[in-house]
């Protein structure tokens, strides 16, 4: 089993140094999605601990995509998601203190709509280049 979670590590390790700016964004978005949809099922399967966990990792997936954001090149869209990502952050520390799959989906859905609006640029980003 060891060498099977080593074998994992460098595979994500070397598919994150092969991929472009906008991808790890994807990533992140898509890592911050599962990890809250595992950490219902947690809530469900009162693994307090693992939602714990799960939520906490959302938390600071959040934080670093706040940490990507340009707010000399975006501006107000910067900003206006620099306040999203901080309500969202909020939120998933309230549905972790009250174990609320609620929030948790409310989250998602904000998550979720800020990569379809990131996914759809991917081509006018890579043609601009820059990404």
């Amino acid at each position: 089993m060891n060498a099977l979670h080593q074998y994992q590590a460098i595979n994500t390790q070397t598919s994150v140094i092969d991929v472009d700016k906008h991808r790890l964004i994807q990533l992140l978005f898509e890592g911050a999605l599962e990890r809250i949809n595992t950490a219902k099922s947690k809530i469900s399967a009162k693994d307090y601990e693992g939602k714990n966990r799960l939520i906490n990792k959302s938390i600071e997936i959040i934080s670093g995509l706040r940490s990507f954001l340009d707010k000399g090149q975006a501006g107000e869209l910067a900003s206006n998601l620099e306040d999203l990502y901080l309500y969202m952050e909020g939120r998933l520390f309230e549905a972790n203190v009250k174990n609320d799959v609620s929030i948790l989906e409310e989250v998602a859905g904000h998550l979720r709509t800020v990569k379809e609006g990131w996914d759809g640029i991917r081509e006018e980003a890579l043609e601009k280049g820059i990404v």
